[in-house]
């Protein structure tokens, strides 16, 4: 029981963890936007759609998570809790980080021209 208590508190942690990701997200795509000049909008709007993503990738992982704990009949008999780890979610998320950070080299490039 102990561990699947420390199980769900580190679960949460990641949670607060995407949370905090896409605030940071949704507050540099405001500066951005804010400060700089109109030839600056396009990072700052990728920006603000990366921690939309980002917030989606954290509600697919709470839904996700609820079912990662699954029960399962050992060779001994007994019924075993076992947790299934959230690799796609990570797998998700990683594909849009690249995405993103492609996209703003991209931006960036162009704005040299």
């Amino acid at each position: 029981m102990r561990k699947l208590v420390e199980i769900r508190a580190a679960q949460r942690t990641f949670e607060g963890a995407y949370i905090r990701t896409a605030l940071s997200q949704f507050s540099f795509a405001l500066v951005v936007l804010k400060i700089f000049t109109a030839e600056f909008y396009g990072i700052g709007a990728l920006f603000a759609v990366y921690g939309v993503a980002v917030v989606l990738v954290s509600l697919y992982r709470r839904w996700t998570g609820n079912r990662q704990f699954f029960s399962e009949v050992g060779t001994d008999g007994l019924n075993h809790k076992r947790f299934r780890t959230s690799g796609n979610a990570v797998v998700v998320l990683t594909a849009l980080s690249v995405g993103a950070y492609a996209s703003l080299l991209a931006l960036t490039l162009r704005l040299e021209t």
